[in-house]
């Protein structure tokens, strides 16, 4: 049964179309000459302590009202804070925006793989527990939806809510494939840029750490909204019933997008902000003081 759905899977036929840039290292060299984003008007380039394992320098990018609402967005795998550029460019009055680059992406150091889920969620501690700024509300895409909902578990006190957005939460649903193992050893590994390795095994240890996660679920009592797309290859959409039946200690409410695919940072910022605005509507006024950033 397994390898009947691998063999139906978009994701299957994606890594073995990869292989001939896996061994010969074209992609690698190709990515690596592509600009990094750092910031411009509308997102600023911000960088924090946080422990997670081991120190990091954590960065990210922040955008509009900065005594404004907080909502903390958090990248899928591979990926960085610019994939959620759009939403900072347009960020409501009265809201900010703060987007991170996991540890192990983007301009994040140390910039070695972090495959804790609890250890992602962890590093976002500073950025949740500013003094004097109210509650924020996080927002996850991807492999970002567990890290959300771990720190759920870990910071839930001190949260407005949580968003997930195509979250893969479901261990059940997680398949690798032969090639990723492949590409996780020298030689082959080493013909990868970093963050596509570090990607790699994120996703060869994420079906662990989902189980281990699992138990934890239920200890979610903040408000979680789940936006997920109906036509997702990449993040299958029976992840949405794992997660109803698994956050016990609240009721999320659904958002099904009917065709929606897995890119919803990029073409879902609509269903995205109406999730935002819903939950932060909900939360009471707070009366935040100038915070001096770094």
């Amino acid at each position: 049964m397994r390898v009947q759905r691998q063999l139906a899977s978009k994701k299957f036929w994606c890594c073995i179309l990869a292989l001939p840039f896996l061994l010969i290292g074209c992609a690698s060299t190709y990515i690596s000459m592509q600009p990094r984003f750092d910031h411009d008007e509308f997102a600023m380039r911000r960088t924090v302590a946080t422990k997670a394992g081991q120190l990091y320098q954590l960065s990210y990018l922040e955008g509009g009202d900065p005594m404004g609402q907080r909502v903390i967005f958090v990248h899928g795998t591979p990926g960085d804070a610019s994939n959620w550029y759009d939403m900072l460019k347009n960020a409501p009055k009265g809201y900010q925006f703060i987007a991170i680059d996991r540890p192990g992406f983007g301009q994040t150091r140390p910039s070695d793989a972090q495959t804790s889920i609890m250890e992602q969620a962890r590093a976002l501690g500073p950025l949740i527990t500013l003094p004097e700024r109210g509650k924020p509300l996080l927002v996850g895409h991807s492999l970002g939806g567990p890290v959300v909902a771990a720190a759920a578990t870990m910071y839930g006190d001190k949260l407005g809510g949580v968003i997930i957005a195509a979250g893969a939460l479901d261990p059940d649903q997680e398949d690798v494939m032969w090639i990723q193992h492949l590409g996780a050893v020298p030689p082959f590994s080493w013909l990868l840029q970093w963050e596509f390795r570090n990607a790699n095994f994120e996703l060869i240890a994420l079906e662990g750490e989902l189980r281990t996660l699992e138990p934890h679920l239920k200890d979610i009592h903040v408000p979680v909204t789940i936006v997920h797309g109906t036509a997702d290859d990449l993040v299958p959409y029976a992840n949405t019933a794992y997660m109803l039946r698994e956050f016990k200690g609240t009721k999320p409410k659904l958002v099904t997008l009917e065709g929606g695919n897995h890119f919803l940072p990029w073409n879902a910022r609509g269903p995205l902000m109406d999730a935002i605005q819903d939950m932060a509507s909900k939360l009471p006024a707070t009366r935040l003081v100038p915070v001096q950033s770094r």
